[in-house]
């Protein structure tokens, strides 16, 4: 079996950082925070390095997104806190964090034709509306995926937790898809 390099493009995690926070305030005094409470009850938070985006909300809960690896969640969640400390908000020093989805992408290397795909797979977990959307989204139960697929020979992988779910998925595909003879 043929190695296809997986690469992560963005890891989505969440913690409680706090009981309550005062969003209006952490927008008054920290730069790149915005609360649009209109719009959307979380305030958004950037940071340039390392770079992410935060969703805080009322509850204590944040939602990070824009790292790549674990470690890098860890040192935005760090870096978060931090800013908050320093503007006299008590939160906690080191957040416990939950990855809740990692989006990947990886390239078979050829073209696909997403057609024979849904005729081989007779539908089975997929969306396939070429008109609306370029690729196929192929829904895998274990472990619990989609990807994302497109002629090209390019897939986007997300709903995994882990790495490991990444390329597990991606290996269910391939693995069908030689069934069918289709790569």
């Amino acid at each position: 079996m043929t190695k296809i390099d997986i690469k992560v493009e963005n890891v989505v995690a969440n913690a409680r950082i706090a009981d309550n926070l005062d969003l209006q305030y952490i927008e008054s005094k920290l730069e790149d925070a915005v609360f649009t409470k209109k719009k959307f009850p979380g305030l958004v938070y950037r940071t340039r390095e390392p770079k992410s985006a935060f969703l805080i909300f009322r509850s204590g809960k944040v939602v990070c997104t824009g790292s790549k690896t674990e470690e890098g969640v860890r040192a935005v969640m760090d870096k978060l806190s931090s800013d908050l400390r320093s503007i006299g908000i008590d939160v906690v020093e080191h957040p416990e964090f939950r990855v809740q989805n990692i989006v990947a992408s990886a390239n078979i290397g050829k073209e696909l034709n997403l057609g024979a795909i849904v005729v081989g797979l007779e539908l089975e977990g997929m969306e396939y509306e070429p008109e609306v959307f370029p690729g196929l989204v192929y829904r895998i139960d274990e472990p619990k995926s989609a990807i994302l697929i497109f002629s090209s020979g390019r897939l986007v992988i997300t709903g995994g937790k882990t790495v490991e779910d990444c390329e597990k998925s991606v290996d269910v595909l391939l693995s069908k898809l030689r069934d069918l003879d289709l790569i």
